[in-house]
């Protein structure tokens, strides 16, 4: 993939002109999209127009396009709303609208997810990714809350609207696919640090290596946990867990990944165990994998109900919290993290389409066609 420097885009001003339309995928009936032209959007007050240069595919849209939640437009499923997903973007600044002053024409950003209503509990404590308004955000139930490619139109288009509380400063040097994964690794960030509390020097197991996993590895290690194991069922996976940072790789085919943390932390079990699996079984594997007092963090969506030894989490006072994406700016430190070269997040991109081909991109990431991780997305081209 060629990559765009923002200096061959400060000396091609041409290219940040604003079209007055644009291609955008648009969802339809379950797993229907359409590639439309549609008007391109004006930015109101706090809000800039993001040329989106490069979106990542993650697993949650494809649950939307198939299923709909957690998607909520206009109170409803998202189908046949006109509603574009995809969340994991980043790209150029290409206009703003009143009152904004942070960002200029041709700066590159990343975009978090989530901006909250910012008058809720959650939102006035820095938790906008649980807004109680999460979804009001039309006619008279309008408070304001946005969640792009869940509650307002998403990334898998040329360009698209963002609050300026959502973007974060991509580093000249950072390509474009990188930076795009930028909200992946914040995910990680933030069920580390803000509702996990990882604090220099413990244990960590986290146990799925697919994109958020392998890059909660890297986060982990970046931030000082020692030991950092990784478990999955993968061999390349687990490979690419070693090199992003993982002390300990854990064969959940071949051994008892419960016994060997147990026998790699003296008995006592890990300090912070993440699912980023999000199956019964390793839920369950978290629970008995982690120490008296440990913490639990549920960072994948289970496809149903679960049934798991809730007893034992109870009587060892094992906290279990969930996250359903980055908040508390956790994107921001990630790229900090990144921009740092603490971990190279682009050991999990595997693969690139051009805008036209998200259909055959979607399968790749859906199938795992060729060993596909992360799937990234040119909408510019």
């Amino acid at each position: 993939m060629n990559e765009t420097t923002i200096d061959e885009l400060k000396a091609a001003p041409s290219d940040l002109e604003v079209p007055g339309t644009m291609r955008a995928w648009t969802l339809g009936d379950p797993n229907e999209l359409k590639l439309e032209t549609r008007k391109t959007p004006t930015p109101g007050r706090s809000e800039v127009l993001v040329r989106i240069d490069a979106v990542a595919i993650c697993a949650t849209d494809l649950d939307v396009i198939s299923k709909g939640p957690p998607a909520l437009i206009n109170g409803g499923l998202p189908f046949n709303q006109d509603f574009t997903p995809g969340h994991e973007y980043m790209g150029t600044v290409v206009a703003a609208g009143p009152g904004v002053d942070e960002y200029t024409i041709g700066d590159r950003v990343a975009v978090e997810i989530h901006a909250g209503c910012g008058q809720c509990r959650r939102c006035r404590s820095g938790m906008y990714t649980s807004c109680t308004n999460y979804g009001r955000n039309y006619g008279e139930q309008d408070k304001g809350h946005r969640a792009n490619g869940f509650t307002t139109q998403g990334g898998f288009a040329q360009y698209a609207v963002n609050h300026v509380n959502t973007l974060v400063p991509v580093p000249d040097q950072m390509s474009d696919a990188e930076a795009a994964l930028a909200v992946t690794a914040g995910t990680s960030m933030y069920g580390f640090t803000e509702m996990g509390g990882l604090l220099a020097g413990e244990s960590v197991v986290v146990i799925g290596p697919g994109p958020i996993g392998l890059l909660a590895v890297a986060v982990a290690k970046a931030l000082g946990a020692s030991p950092v194991a990784l478990v999955g069922t993968r061999a390349n996976r687990l490979a690419i867990g070693g090199k992003l940072g993982a002390d300990v790789l854990i064969d959940g085919k071949s051994e008892d990944a419960v016994a060997r943390v147990r026998a790699l932390t003296g008995g006592i079990g890990a300090d912070y165990v993440m699912d980023c699996a999000g199956t019964e079984q390793t839920i369950n594997e978290a629970i008995h994998m982690c120490s008296r007092g440990g913490k639990i963090c549920l960072a994948a969506f289970p496809h149903g109900l679960a049934s798991i030894d809730l007893a034992h989490a109870v009587m060892n006072n094992i906290y279990l919290y969930g996250i359903r994406g980055e908040g508390k700016s956790a994107v921001r430190r990630a790229m900090a993290l990144m921009a740092a070269g603490r971990f190279d997040a682009t050991l999990i991109h595997t693969h690139t389409f051009n805008l036209a081909d998200l259909p055959e991109a979607l399968r790749y990431a859906r199938e795992r066609v060729d060993d596909a991780i992360k799937v990234v997305l040119r909408p510019q081209h």
